[in-house]
């Protein structure tokens, strides 16, 4: 019986997980317009930032797309001053990519603005509800990132 419930309760976590993801993803489409960059250009402005500067070779594994996708990508970002290419200071035939001021603004703008969705969609939850929810996701989060 206890297994059921668990079932179900996990069951209904990862359905309305999917359906917040559907929503903030379709709503963080729309703010992108706002800034004229892509999904694809987004996705790898935050990986660039979140994990330093990469290779061309790094980011594609991080973005599961091909070396010259991301060759592309990167071409594009570079055009619109959002990234540049730059020599490794130790092994100068290393090129890593280094987000500029104005992809590490672009990031902070857009994700400014879905913060303020989301607590625009939250204005009926009580203040305890709101730290219960953030904790159970970051206790989710922790044990997800740690397999």
């Amino acid at each position: 019986m206890k297994e059921d419930i668990i079932c179900e309760n996990v069951v209904s976590i990862e359905k309305h997980l999917r359906k917040i993801d559907y929503i903030i993803r379709l709503k963080g489409r729309e703010i992108l317009k706002d800034f004229n960059i892509t999904i694809p250009q987004f996705s790898a402005l935050q990986i660039l930032i979140y994990n330093g500067e990469l290779t061309i070779g790094e980011l594609s594994q991080k973005m599961a797309l091909a070396c010259s996708t991301i060759t592309d990508l990167i071409d594009r970002m570079e055009k619109n001053k959002l990234v540049i290419r730059k020599k490794d200071e130790k092994d100068k035939r290393v090129v890593r990519i280094e987000v500029l001021p104005k992809g590490h603004d672009i990031v902070k703008k857009v994700l400014d603005k879905r913060v303020k969705f989301l607590d625009s969609k939250m204005v009926g939850l009580k203040e305890e509800e709101k730290t219960s929810l953030s904790k159970g996701l970051e206790s989710l989060y922790k044990a997800m990132k740690d397999n």
